[in-house]
């Protein structure tokens, strides 16, 4: 008889988010698959896709927080993000396996109060976790570095799983809309205005090199945001710095067909979602050296070493020089290393995780 595996989708609340597009790449998955297991799903179920499969949905309710769903059929359950509200507990005979995400807390400069708020809540999270899944070695090793700072498990299986994408069936998309840019060369930056994605280093890049830059973002009120809208303003580059809110994925797959290369100078990211894509079109990818980023770019990136305007522009002429000079060579590869992080591995290697806790 089949197992019961209960996986926590909450995140799909917020469809626009890096989490909510690894949970629907996680449902894909294993929908595909032929499953070892029965899996249910919880989370808001207008947002949950429609599988093929028997596969069963749980739907969320803003009151479980308090009164929690019975998770007795359950053998295992998954949590897939270290900050869930739900399924701190769990039965004796249930397995649990948490994705850890990242530990940015311990290191954006956040308050004494957040960071002892969120230690507390990933505690209740993976504390009793039989496996913890890190999306990157980078999120992995930062992970043992502050491992005192968590009561674990003795056993617990601590590895990588890199998140995975679901990527459009072809590359040529089309829109309606006129994009005054997009005919010219323009940088793209895909992400929220926020200090840690550093996206304001990039209008000190366009401004030495006469692109224009793109970026597509959320429409989440910001401080930073507004600093950035100052500085463009300051700049003189209010007409080449062009500010999308809330793109649809077709549009932004049209945006990323244009663009000349996909720039993300991040200072934390467990993963890296954009510049995976970017890859899987053909693009240049321009990326910070720190974090996980080298682990996403491998040597087919360009790295900013330092974020002074002299600098990046050296990176970004040589980059795109070195580029051009053997593009098809750079397009294919570059599609080939994007592939490695497909909905289709990510979903593979949690059900083997889920095997190995429960066989």
């Amino acid at each position: 008889m089949k197992k019961n595996i209960l996986i926590d989708v909450e995140r799909l609340k917020y469809p626009r988010s890096g989490i909510a597009n690894v949970c629907i790449s996680l449902i894909k998955g294993i929908d595909e698959k032929l499953c070892h297991f029965n899996y249910t799903f919880y989370g808001p179920k207008k947002n949950i896709p429609e599988t093929q499969s028997d596969l069963k949905i749980i739907n969320w309710q803003f009151w479980q927080k308090k009164i929690k769903i019975n998770t007795s059929p359950f053998s295992l359950i998954h949590v897939t993000h270290q900050l869930s509200d739900y399924f701190h507990s769990k039965k004796d005979h249930q397995k649990k396996v948490v994705t850890l995400h990242d530990l940015n807390f311990l290191h954006d400069n956040s308050s004494t109060k957040k960071i002892e708020r969120s230690k507390k809540l990933v505690q209740k999270n993976i504390g009793n976790a039989d496996a913890i899944a890190c999306i990157s070695e980078f999120v992995k090793n930062d992970f043992f570095q502050n491992k005192h700072l968590f009561s674990l498990k003795n056993d617990v299986q601590v590895e990588v799983i890199y998140n995975g994408l679901i990527f459009p069936e072809n590359v040529i998309f089309k829109s309606e809309k006129k994009y005054e840019f997009i005919d010219r060369k323009f940088i793209l930056n895909i992400g929220v205005l926020f200090p840690k994605k550093n996206q304001e280093v990039l209008i000190d890049l366009i401004a030495d090199n006469e692109r224009d830059l793109v970026l597509i973002t959320s429409s989440a009120k910001s401080e930073y945001k507004q600093k950035f809208l100052d500085k463009v303003k300051k700049m003189g580059l209010e007409k080449r710095v062009h500010i999308l809110e809330n793109v649809e994925n077709n549009e932004k797959y049209f945006i990323l067909q244009h663009c000349e290369s996909y720039c993300h100078p991040s200072l934390a990211e467990g993963f890296g979602i954009p510049p995976v894509e970017a890859m899987f079109f053909g693009k240049p990818v321009f990326l910070s050296n720190l974090t996980s980023l080298p682990e996403i770019g491998g040597d087919l990136a360009f790295y900013f070493n330092d974020f002074s305007s002299a600098s990046m522009k050296t990176v970004y002429d040589e980059g795109i020089e070195k580029f051009n000079a053997d593009k098809e060579n750079y397009i294919a590869k570059l599609k080939e290393r994007a592939l490695r992080f497909s909905y289709e591995q990510m979903a593979g290697s949690y059900e083997q995780l889920y095997r190995n806790l429960l066989d």
